[in-house]
């Protein structure tokens, strides 16, 4: 930015670096002010642009994605595990922006978002891989209907007994049993899960159910994905909850909040 009366005025950058340096540390800093209007990425650096929105998409092996996911679990969780069983192999099938992405980085994703059981990390990954591949929602053809890959699987996980995946060398020899959670809630799928299962959130049998179900999620990603780099892919959603009950919502807040539903001005009596 300018000078003024021989003052430098602060740039985003430095307003970042002074804010933030005691309470996120270098890697934390950097982390966020690449996302900065102004700031070039590594990308940049090298002449690619992560500008340039959707990114490119080459067809992936579901198996092999799933099977990524799994091992991935173990490292990073599930919405970072999901993220990174595309990239990664686009990192090697395309190169730039994806070699720039920081796919660790949504491991926060885990447990509903730093432990607090919201959207499954799965869920978000998959809207993470699909928004920057396809574009958002109000991109496209599928606008009008306001349906995207990203949000027609929310109503896949919530209305398809999970795991569905089995890797081909599970960490676990035990019998994973699978659960309708009816939301795209990780505090609901898996505490659905447990319930049915008896296992509690720390045994390894929970991790291993996890796991797979960040697989499934993978697989089905790709599938999509797939189908729609061929121009095949059809929406399937039948959910849309701004015009069916006139606010953001899921399908089964009553299973949970009853009467404590918040209602849009327009369905109040």
């Amino acid at each position: 930015m300018n000078k003024t009366n021989n003052t430098e005025t602060i740039t985003r950058r430095k307003l970042l670096v002074n804010a933030g340096k005691a309470a996120l540390g270098t890697a934390g800093i950097i982390t966020l002010a690449a996302a900065l209007p102004g700031f070039p990425s590594k990308a940049e650096a090298t002449g690619g642009s992560t500008e340039k929105w959707p990114w490119p998409y080459v067809k992936l092996d579901p198996d092999k994605t799933a099977e990524l996911a799994y091992q991935e679990w173990y490292r990073v969780f599930c919405g970072a595990a999901v993220i990174n069983s595309v990239f990664s192999q686009l990192r090697e099938k395309v190169g730039e922006p994806y070699k720039s992405f920081p796919s660790d980085s949504f491991v926060f994703l885990e447990g509903g978002m730093a432990g607090w059981g919201t959207v499954c990390g799965s869920n978000a990954g998959a809207n993470i891989v699909s928004n920057v591949i396809i574009g958002p929602r109000i991109a496209g053809p599928d606008c009008e209907h306001g349906h995207t890959i990203g949000s027609e699987m929310m109503q896949w996980y919530s209305e398809t007994a999970l795991p569905v995946f089995t890797p081909k060398e599970p960490k676990q020899k035990t019998a994973i049993v699978q659960t309708t959670s009816e939301s795209p809630l990780c505090h609901v799928s898996v505490g659905k899960w447990m319930k049915k299962s008896g296992y509690a959130l720390a045994s390894p049998e929970r991790k291993d159910r996890c796991a797979r179900v960040a697989a499934s999620v993978a697989y089905k990603l790709v599938q999509d994905l797939n189908a729609w780099k061929d121009g095949k892919y059809v929406t399937k959603a039948d959910w849309m909850p701004g015009k069916d009950v006139g606010i953001t919502a899921q399908q089964n807040c009553n299973e949970c909040h009853g009467t404590k539903v918040p209602a849009p001005p327009s369905a109040k009596k």
